[in-house]
């Protein structure tokens, strides 16, 4: 009993294993003397050289230290007024400090590594950058407004700590309404059960592929980060490729659906929504998009669909999907298995998983960005929040049932079992070798919850030709990638005669022979895929007789 209540309390506290890592590395350093002589010795000779530094920038010379190449420091001041220079080169000698002695508490490098990223966290949270007294940025700002940006700063931290519980408002949350100016994409529902509501699009072309596609979102968030709003919306560029597009859109699952597991998925997911996608487009084959957890379970409806002989099975297209996890990044440390034990008993208390504490765990990994930068904007600056779609779709999180997450974590994270051939799904045991089809895989350069190196390596799973393409952007911009002027590729051959991948390939052998493009992969998927959907003709019927409308789109699940 004791045990137990001691790991639930770990697992509100410090459920990524934090800051009991950095407790073992502090014990672990005391005990090697040589490791902190050495790091002491280092951060000594470091400081020692900051006077001369400082001198140096006061008589305007060059100095040794290179500026560092972060945007909490990009104001001039930093490197050009001795005082603030004085400050941030300090501040960086600790950084290298902290990272030496955590060097010197332990060999183990999980351990260590989250031993850093608690460390790192503590760090960025005492920058100098977010203290309005050492901020030049914010001095110079309230000089300008005569100290009105201060007086603003202090209200809306008043306003946040009442409201929000300390956390900063980081959108103008009255600019974006889902049915709107979100999601707007014209549609139908065509089914509902008690997990899912297909959307059917209507058509935008006067002729539209034989083949029909069926889009698999993340069931983390809304599905709406595939319909986010007219000009950036990956369905609205499907249909006016003249693609019948239909998709998924998830229940929000509640304490009730604690039993629904990833054969719910499968079974009432993606298997239920190609019977309805056949039965109202009498098309023989169906091919699927999935995005990030999507798109894994599109993976694995296709191995399902193979493994059973299904040949239902189109073309699938993967972006920023995770399906070898041997190296599955900064989420890796959160996945070991004495975490996952703690997520368990999360669960275990609420039936499900609440997507604020996922929406929390992200913006950990990205503290800098995602949270302190509005502590300067907002509380410092006196700054509005701005109006952006893709934080206002990631401020619109769902929970997840719990022996499916529980199973996801496990399965995949924990024991990698599509790589292993052992993964089991609706009573069968599932290779991706089956699948023979063409599969288009997107990973993007500044993904850091799928690394794209983590994404390539997917490709090596499957049995048929895979294209892979990387893309400028992170985890959500390198989704929502219209056609622009920032947008590029990195891909071998054109898209209508490419170049597959061989199982061989590594990443850093493709990168070597890709060539980069200023295109968006949107672009060259819909080259790539329309290829491969068929013969143009007339548009099909919104709904069937066994699928009528049920209302128009987003339908009502979005809403919950």
């Amino acid at each position: 009993m004791l045990d137990r209540t001691l790991r639930s309390l770990s697992s509100r506290i410090d459920p990524a294993g934090w800051f009991a890592a950095g407790a073992s590395v502090a014990k672990n350093a005391a005990r090697n003397p040589v490791g902190v002589a050495a790091a002491t010795g280092k951060l000594a000779a470091s400081l020692a050289q900051v006077p001369a530094d400082v001198a140096r920038v006061a008589i305007g010379a060059d100095t040794t230290a290179p500026a560092p190449d972060d945007p909490r420091f990009r104001d001039h001041a930093w490197q050009d007024n001795p005082a603030y220079f004085a400050i941030l080169r300090w501040y960086l000698c600790t950084r290298s400090y902290v990272d030496s002695l955590v060097d010197a508490g332990t060999d183990d490098p999980t351990t260590a590594a989250k031993a850093r990223q608690l460390t790192n966290l503590l760090l960025d949270m005492a920058a100098p950058s977010n203290n309005p007294f050492t901020n030049p940025t914010v001095a110079t700002r309230a000089i300008a407004t005569g100290g009105k940006s201060l007086a603003r700063g202090a209200a809306y931290l008043l306003e946040d700590i009442v409201e929000r519980g300390g956390r900063p408002k980081r959108i103008d949350d009255t600019a974006f309404t889902v049915g709107k100016n979100m999601a707007i994409t014209p549609g139908e529902v065509v089914y509902r059960n008690d997990l899912i509501e297909l959307i059917q699009y209507a058509p935008q072309t006067e002729q539209v592929h034989a083949v029909p596609l069926l889009a698999c979102p993340p069931w983390i968030n809304k599905f709406y980060i595939m319909d986010i709003g007219p000009g950036r919306s990956f369905v609205e560029w499907a249909v006016r490729q003249g693609r019948t597009v239909f998709l998924i859109s998830y229940r929000n699952p509640d304490a009730s659906m604690s039993g629904i597991g990833f054969d719910n998925y499968l079974v009432d997911g993606v298997s239920a929504a190609m019977d309805v996608v056949e039965d109202i487009t009498g098309a023989p084959t169906v091919d699927l998009v999935g995005l990030c957890l999507g798109g894994a379970m599109a993976s694995i409806a296709a191995g399902y669909l193979a493994t059973v002989g299904d040949s239902r099975m189109g073309t699938l297209t993967l972006a920023n999907t995770l399906l070898d996890y041997s190296n599955p990044g900064e989420l890796g440390l959160m996945t070991d298995p004495e975490t996952l034990a703690k997520v368990d008993l999360l669960m275990q208390r609420t039936g499900c998983l609440d997507g604020k504490n996922m929406s929390r765990t992200f913006d950990l990994l990205r503290a800098n960005d995602l949270i302190f930068r509005y502590w300067v904007s907002r509380w410092m600056l006196g700054e509005e929040p701005q109006a952006f779609d893709l934080l206002a779709w990631n401020e619109d999180s769902t929970r997840m049932p719990a022996s499916m997450h529980s199973t996801y974590l496990h399965t995949l994270y924990g024991e990698n079992q599509l790589v292993q051939g052992t993964f089991t799904i609706a009573g069968q045991r599932i290779s991706l070798s089956k699948v023979t089809g063409d599969v288009y895989l997107v990973g993007a350069q500044d993904d850091h919850i799928v690394p794209w190196t983590s994404s390539f390596a997917g490709a090596a799973l499957f049995g048929g030709d895979v294209r892979f393409v990387l893309s400028n952007g992170g985890h959500i911009a390198g989704i929502v990638n219209p056609p622009g002027k920032k947008s590029w590729i990195e891909v071998c051959g054109a898209p209508e005669n490419h170049t597959a991948l061989t199982s061989s390939a590594t990443p850093e052998v493709w990168r070597a022979s890709a060539e980069r493009r200023a295109v968006s992969w949107w672009e060259d998927w819909a080259v790539w895929a329309n290829k491969r959907a068929g013969e143009l003709q007339a548009p099909p019927p919104m709904g069937s007789k066994t699928y009528p409308t049920l209302g128009s789109a987003p339908g009502t699940y979005v809403f919950g």
